[in-house]
């Protein structure tokens, strides 16, 4: 049964080792670890049973959050893992009186744009060459709500 919970310090080397097989710039342990310490941020990871099977994290100011990361181990993709982390976070966030969600996605990336589609995003813009390794444009999403 898969759980969702708020991540903690033992979390972070699995959080780091995902990041680095589904990230060509992948976040160092320092930055994970500092998410941790940011009053602003609320990350959550997905546990099947003790074994860390995804993670989500945001920031959020004035009502208002960003999407930092979204990551699920792919023997978990496609298996709702990701839908369910964004879920949880919104429904987080809502508890929270944060009104919208917004991220960047990579242009490219197909099944992420379709899943957050699923889920209610509408893209907003885009930043021309945000990512690197390869150089590519971001498109920018966000869902909005009522609390």
């Amino acid at each position: 049964m898969m759980n969702y919970v708020l991540m903690d310090e033992t979390h972070i080397p699995a959080v780091a080792e995902m990041e680095k097989l589904c990230f060509s710039d992948p976040w160092s342990v320092n930055s994970i670890t500092s998410e941790l310490n940011n009053p602003l941020s609320l990350w959550l990871v997905a546990m099947d049973e003790d074994k860390l099977v995804g993670y989500v994290g945001s920031q959020s100011v004035l009502g208002w959050s960003d999407m930092m990361n979204l990551a699920v181990a792919p023997a978990y993709r496609c298996r709702g893992v990701g839908a369910s982390l964004v879920l949880e976070l919104i429904r987080r966030l809502q508890e929270n009186q944060v009104t919208s969600l917004t991220l960047e996605v990579r242009a490219s990336n197909v099944p992420a744009i379709q899943l957050y589609d699923k889920l209610g995003f509408a893209e907003v813009g885009r930043r021309p060459g945000y990512y690197h390794n390869p150089k590519e444009d971001a498109l920018i999403l966000r869902k909005e709500w009522t609390v």
